[in-house]
C-alpha cells in the first residue's frame, strides 16, 4: 500500500501552493497527502501557511526531491498513488518524473502545454505505464481540461454511431501566466523537433479500423450565432481531443473537431494575429526569448484581486445524425486558479473515484471522463447547454 494518496511536487511555485490551498481547503477527510519540491524551508513555509487554512496540514509530510535528481524521484513516486507535478518547462525538467511513476505504477499528473513533450512521452513510456497500471495524463490544468471535458460533453448530447464534428470557441478575461508564456515560448522555438514527435508517435500509435479522427485548423470567420471573430487557435488542445477522440468509438465513426479563438471586435482579433507574429519570431532568437521570459517567468503571478476578475468562457457547436447542439464551459481565472482547481481534482478523481479500468498514457477524457466533469461541475466550473 504506498503511503501517500497524492503528492504535489513543485508546491512551492506559484501555481503548486495554489494547488496545495486548494486540497487544505477540500480534501477529504482520511486523505494522505504530502508536500515535495527541492527547498525544505520553502515546503516548511508552506505548510505554515496551509496550516492557517486547516489546522490538520500542520502535520503534512515534506518530501526533499529535484527534477534533476531521478533517484529522489523515484522515492516519491513509490510511494504515492498519485503525483501531480507544476514543475515545468516539462521538456526541460519533466521526463525523469514520468519515468519513474510509469516504473513504479504510480498515477503522474501534469500542466504541461507543450505537444512535443506528450508524444516524447508516449513514445518513451507508454508502453512501461500500461504494463504497470500506470495512467500518465498530461495537460490537467486550462490545457487542456475544459476543452477535452468540453467536447466529451458536446459528444455525448450528441446522437451515436453517426459521423460527428464540433467546433470550439474560447475566449479569456485574464492575464497570461508566466508558466504559458515560457511554454509559448518553447514550443514556437522547436517548431521542427515537435513535427517530427509528432510524426514518430502517429507511426507507433495503433489503428482504429472503420473510423477517423480529423483537427484541420479551420479558416478566420465570423462565430455562428454571436458574430465574434473567429481565428485558428494552434495550441494543444486539438491534440488531446484528437486522443480523446481515437479512444472512444461515442466520438462516432468520423470525427471532426476545429479550434478557435474569438474576439467580440475586428481589432482585437487583427491584434491577437500581430502578438502571435511578433512572439513566433521573437521565439527563434535567444536573446529575445531570454528578455521575454524574464519579464514574466514561471511562478509570477497576478494577486488574489486581479484574479478574481479573471474569467474563461468556451463555446462548442456540435453537429451528427441531423442534430445540432451548443454547449458551454465557463470559469474564473484560468492560469491559476481554475487550473489548481482541476490540477487538485484530477488528482483526487484517480486516488478516490470508481474509474475505468485504463492504463498507459491517456487524457483526462479518457482516464476520467464523466467523474471528473462531475467533480468539476460541483467546484463551481460550469458545463451546460448554451442560452442562444
Amino acid at each position: 500500500m504506498a503511503d501517500y494518496d497524492l503528492v504535489v511536487f513543485g508546491a512551492t511555485g506559484f501555481t503548486g501552493a495554489l494547488t496545495a490551498e486548494y486540497l487544505a481547503r477540500t480534501a477529504p477527510e482520511g486523505c494522505r497527502w504530502a508536500l515535495a519540491g527541492r527547498d525544505p524551508g520553502k515546503l516548511a513555509a508552506l505548510r505554515d501557511r496551509l496550516a492557517a487554512i486547516d489546522g490538520r496540514c500542520a502535520a503534512l509530510p515534506l518530501l526533499t526531491a529535484d527534477s534533476g535528481d531521478p533517484a529522489s524521484l523515484r522515492e516519491i513516486a513509490a510511494s504515492a498513488k498519485v503525483v501531480a507535478t507544476t514543475v515545468g518547462p516539462y521538456l526541460e525538467r519533466g521526463e525523469a518524473l514520468v519515468a519513474a511513476c510509469a516504473e513504479e505504477g504510480t498515477d503522474y499528473l501534469d500542466l504541461t502545454g507543450e505537444p512535443e513533450f506528450v508524444d516524447r512521452m508516449y513514445l518513451a513510456h507508454h508502453a512501461k505505464a500500461a504494463e504497470t497500471g500506470a495512467r500518465i495524463v498530461h495537460s490537467c490544468g486550462f490545457d487542456s481540461i475544459p476543452h477535452d471535458l468540453g467536447v466529451w460533453y458536446t459528444v455525448r448530447q450528441l446522437p451515436e454511431d453517426v459521423p460527428l464534428e464540433v467546433d470550439g470557441y474560447v475566449r479569456v478575461g485574464a492575464r497570461p501566466s508566466g508558466g504559458t508564456l515560457g511554454t509559448a515560448l518553447t514550443v514556437l522555438s522547436r517548431l521542427p523537433q515537435s513535427a517530427r514527435a509528432a510524426k514518430e508517435r502517429a507511426v507507433q500509435e495503433p489503428e482504429i479500423p472503420g473510423r477517423s479522427v480529423r483537427i484541420p485548423a479551420g479558416r478566420p470567420h465570423r462565430m455562428p450565432g454571436t458574430g465574434h471573430w473567429a481565428l485558428p487557435l494552434p495550441t494543444i488542445d486539438p491534440q488531446i481531443v484528437r486522443h480523446s477522440a481515437r479512444a472512444s468509438r461515442r466520438y462516432g465513426p468520423d470525427f471532426r473537431y476545429r479550434h478557435f479563438a474569438a474576439f467580440e471586435h475586428l481589432s482585437s482579433a487583427a491584434l491577437s494575429v500581430a502578438g502571435a507574429g511578433a512572439l513566433a519570431t521573437a521565439a527563434q532568437l535567444p536573446p529575445a526569448r531570454r528578455a521575454l521570459s524574464r519579464r514574466l517567468a514561471p511562478g509570477d503571478g497576478p494577486d488574489e484581486q486581479q484574479r478574481a476578475r479573471s474569467w474563461f468562457r468556451l463555446r462548442f457547436l456540435g453537429r451528427g445524425g441531423g442534430e445540432e447542439v451548443t454547449t458551454e464551459v465557463t470559469g474564473g481565472d484560468p492560469g491559476y486558479d481554475e487550473t489548481a482547481k482541476m490540477l487538485a481534482e484530477s488528482a483526487l478523481c484517480l486516488a478516490f473515484d470508481q474509474l475505468p479500468d485504463t492504463a498507459g498514457q491517456l487524457t483526462t477524457a479518457t482516464a476520467m471522463g464523466d467523474a471528473l466533469l462531475r467533480r468539476l461541475a460541483h467546484a463551481g466550473i460550469t458545463f451546460r447547454p448554451a442560452v442562444r
